[in-house]
């Protein structure tokens, strides 16, 4: 049965509701010697009778009854099929599994939740993680998006800039260089600095401004969350690098600051990618366009960095 054709099997359907071979030819608009030939066929590749010749009329055997029930399975499946794909053909409707490393939550809902109130029809899968958790998931074709820092350079994508990424270094207000100004990161050496996890992408970046100056931190504690590593700097524990849109409240409200260090702020890009090679559907196509052209707008704007 490996190589039957839906023609065959809707030539049995049509018998089977008109109970003749003329009837099925006038239900599928041929000749009846097309149905009896399409029959033959089917029959062939069944290697069973599937219709017996009764005084009045056609039957199905038990093989053709078989059958018949693929054939129905087959025609749900198939107009499951069709209506998912008008669902992907308008963007309003479908599914998009979007990845979002773990830094940009502070954006990313808002972003996302006004993407999803313009079209409601569409249900949002959202992955979260660090910046190698979400390029692994990228590259294993489970998302159809991502919003990131630097794009991954060992992966053919296509990206589209949101808007400007700032990052600094922050210490708690009673901090003894919480004032100090003009500071270089040459004088940083001897402080507790607390880092994300290897994998996260402030930690590469903050990794290469110590390295470009000839210095090497002071790792005090290594800390896989933005919130605890915010906690544990208001607490006194060190200081850390960190995207300003992470620190925004804590900046407006006076628990943090930022050290004026030379060459701070460093601005980067976020970025919305996709895989290069696979095709946008509709509906992620709709969310890659938004977040290119209003992502900026759900950016925060931590005090003392709108320049």
């Amino acid at each position: 049965m490996r190589y039957v054709t839906l023609k065959q099997l809707r030539s049995l359907e049509a018998v089977f509701r008109s109970g003749s071979f003329a009837g099925a030819a006038e239900l599928l608009h041929v000749t009846p010697p097309a149905v009896t030939v399409q029959m033959r066929q089917l029959e062939e590749a069944a290697g069973l009778p599937l219709v017996e010749r009764l005084a009045d009329g056609i039957r199905l055997t038990s093989a053709g009854r078989e059958v018949l029930a693929t054939v129905e399975r087959i025609e749900l499946a198939l107009t499951d099929c069709i209506q998912a794909l008008d669902e992907m053909r308008n963007a309003g409707r479908g599914e998009v599994a979007v990845g979002v490393i773990s830094t940009a939550k502070y954006f990313a809902p808002r972003a996302l939740a006004e993407f999803r109130r313009r079209f409601p029809g569409l249900t949002l899968k959202l992955f979260i993680g660090n910046r190698s958790e979400i390029i692994e998931q990228l590259r294993a074709g489970r998302i159809d998006v991502a919003i990131m820092g630097r794009p991954p350079e060992d992966l053919a994508v296509s990206q589209w800039p949101i808007g400007a990424h700032p990052h600094v270094i922050i210490a708690a207000p009673d901090h003894p260089l919480a004032a100090a100004r003009g500071l270089s990161p040459a004088d940083l050496a001897g402080e507790s600095f607390l880092l994300r996890e290897p994998g996260s992408g402030t930690r590469g970046l903050m990794e290469r401004l110590f390295a470009a100056n000839g210095v090497q931190p002071n790792i005090g504690f290594e800390i896989g969350s933005n919130e605890t590593i915010k906690q544990a700097v208001m607490a006194g524990l060190g200081i850390a690098f960190i995207s300003a849109h992470t620190i925004a409240a804590e900046l407006k409200d006076g628990r943090l600051v930022t050290l004026d260090v030379a060459g701070l702020p460093i601005l980067r890009e976020w970025y919305v990618v996709h895989l290069r090679d696979r095709r946008l559907l509709p509906a992620p196509r709709a969310l890659a366009d938004f977040l290119a052209e209003e992502g900026a707008h759900y950016l925060p704007h931590p005090p003392g960095l709108a320049a």
